[in-house]
């Protein structure tokens, strides 16, 4: 109730509308046609897309799959095809990644042309002016995601950049004062463990007026993975503990995607709630498996046709299924290879040298707890968990 109240003061009645009547009633409705879909078997296509516009970015982090200097990007037409194409399937809710997306032109010209879509915008926040947070308000239907990686030293230490850190609060603090429904998300590794699994942390963004807080694992892909940094399996089981424990009573609402209502492990991937786009038009069964059996065509106007068609997404999605509940990345990269190699694939990415990174990667903890899984203890996040997620039998 105290957070409710919170984000009411803190955001026009606009906005808060526009987060009810395009997010939260549509995806119900998304979420219901979707398991239909799923359970006639009916021609597939995915409960949201994930949309990464562009491979450019003004920082080069560690363990991030984007290829460090890459110019790909998608076209306007693609995207707008991908959203236009989505909705005539019942999906309205967009993750739009990069890259940093506020680097691509016209992006917000795109929401405004969609304003019956909500937009969940992944950014690192050092780009998010004033100015950008108004046209972003102006637009009404977008919440920034503002990635957080360790408070100053880490910050600096994992964005290879300076000032990192209050740089991002600038961009939070951008949104604070447009009154925009924004979160903060966390990539979770070693090095900034302590400093991000705390309450410290979670009221230190509720007091910048986060309205979420977003918890991943440290996933060490890309050209500079760093698996040094992977948790190690008690501190993944903590992690779990902490958001369990802290969901009853926080600030702000801790998300994460990584377990159902039971604490057993799920792959959103395998459960084909969602894919994910690449910047070169590529359909891809997750952003950090960056191979494709399947390409857009100029307008994105083949979507509906590869997602009911391609024979790799729903080899990947039973294969991995069959494999394992955790991330195959990290539960046991050579099947994964295995798996891979068994279609006809290209990489997707400007690097060119995926394939040979997975090779070299061996197996560490993922999020699969097994018999020691952990339920919520939230009621409603519970409920949410059951019936507006994981509801599909992706694993039998």
């Amino acid at each position: 109730m105290k957070l409710g109240w919170r984000v009411f003061r803190q955001t026009p009645i606009r906005l808060l509308w526009k987060f009810c009547w395009n997010f939260c009633l549509p995806n119900l409705w998304n979420m219901h046609y979707f398991k239909r879909r799923q359970q006639r078997g009916e021609p597939f296509f995915p409960a949201f897309n994930m949309i990464s516009v562009t491979e450019t970015c003004n920082l080069a982090c560690s363990g991030c799959w984007v290829s460090r200097g890459g110019r790909k990007s998608l076209t306007i037409e693609q995207i707008d095809g991908i959203i236009s194409e989505s909705k005539r399937h019942g999906s309205r809710f967009f993750g739009i990644l990069g890259g940093e997306p506020l680097m691509y032109g016209g992006l917000i010209d795109l929401f405004m042309r969609h304003r019956d879509c909500y937009f969940q915008l992944f950014t690192n926040g050092t780009l998010l002016t004033e100015d950008i947070a108004l046209q972003l308000r102006k637009a009404g239907n977008v919440t920034p995601l503002i990635s957080i990686e360790g408070l100053e030293a880490e910050s600096d230490r994992r964005r290879q950049a300076n000032a990192v850190y209050q740089r991002t609060l600038r961009g939070l603090r951008a949104c604070r004062k447009a009154g925009l429904i924004f979160g903060v998300a966390a990539s979770i590794c070693k090095n900034n463990y302590d400093e991000l699994v705390s309450r410290e942390h979670i009221e230190r963004v509720a007091r910048e007026g986060a309205a979420y807080l977003w918890y991943y694992i440290y996933r060490p892909v890309g050209a500079d993975a760093r698996p040094e940094q992977a948790l190690t399996k008690e501190q993944i089981r903590g992690l779990r503990e902490f958001l369990v424990r802290e969901r009853l009573n926080a600030p702000v609402i801790l998300v994460d995607v990584y377990w159902d209502e039971e604490g057993r492990a799920i792959c959103p991937g395998a459960t084909g709630m969602s894919h994910h786009i690449s910047p070169s038009g590529a359909l891809e069964f997750c952003p950090v498996i960056q191979m494709a059996a399947d390409f857009l065509n100029t307008d994105a106007g083949n979507l509906t046709r590869l997602y009911a068609e391609s024979a790799f997404l729903e080899g990947m999605r039973r294969q991995i299924a069959d494999t394992t509940r955790g991330c195959i990345v990290m539960d046991n990269p050579r099947e994964m290879v295995k798996i891979l190699k068994g279609y006809k694939v290209s990489e997707t990415t400007t690097r060119g040298t995926a394939m040979e990174e997975y090779m070299k990667m061996s197996e560490i903890p993922s999020h699969d707890m097994g018999v020691e899984a952990i339920p919520e203890r939230s009621r409603p996040y519970r409920w949410l968990k059951k019936h507006y997620f994981f509801g599909f039998g992706a694993y039998g």
